[in-house]
């Protein structure tokens, strides 16, 4: 992630900081699960705890949600004005960069990928924090590829805005999904 955010600045590439800062989310994110778990293992051994445990981790859900749908918007803002002021792109180390980001991605989406934790929205949410890590990679990829061979810039701002989208569109599902399990609405969460 600090590689792919380094790099994104120094090689001008918007999509790869796109991606990189897509994943300081997701460590973020992450991060902020593991604490759940923490909380939950502490809550459990209080008696004075009266409170619903799960609540916990589906609130941790909630959060990294509203984080992800925070930077998806500064991504987007930053690339909209990428295309009023082109920059030159350093694209082969772009390109390296952002494949060892994919290699990474796949390799932690293996790691976390419980058929039977599906109810957990904590690790749910970590899985598709990893799996859009890998999709934005690889548009970050396919972009630069594309950008350099017919030296199209722009196509690497497309690929941080497409990416910014796909990123949305999951955090407003992760945000109803927690937020439905918070507030006790049945049925959402099951999605």
């Amino acid at each position: 992630m600090v590689v792919e955010i380094i790099y994104g600045l120094t090689t001008k590439s918007m999509a790869l900081l796109a991606d990189g800062i897509h994943m300081g989310s997701h460590v973020l994110a992450i991060g902020l699960s593991w604490l759940a778990y923490v909380i939950v293992r502490r809550v459990s051994k209080s008696e004075k705890f009266i409170g619903n445990k799960e609540k916990i981790l589906s609130l941790s859900g909630y959060s990294s949600g509203l984080m992800l749908l925070i930077f998806a918007i500064v991504i987007m803002v930053e690339a909209i004005e990428r295309l009023y002021h082109p920059a030159v792109i350093i694209y082969k180390e772009a390109i390296l960069v952002a494949t060892i980001g994919l290699i990474v991605n796949i390799a932690s989406a293996f790691l976390l990928h419980h058929e039977h934790d599906e109810s957990d929205h904590n690790i749910r949410a970590a899985y598709l924090h990893v799996i859009a890590d890998a999709l934005t990679s690889l548009s970050a990829i396919l972009g630069l590829v594309i950008a350099m061979i017919w030296d199209i810039p722009f196509i690497d701002t497309i690929a941080a805005i497409i990416s910014s989208l796909v990123i949305i569109k999951w955090s407003v599902g992760l945000l109803k999904a927690s937020g439905g399990a918070l507030l006790d609405i049945p049925g959402i969460h099951h999605h």
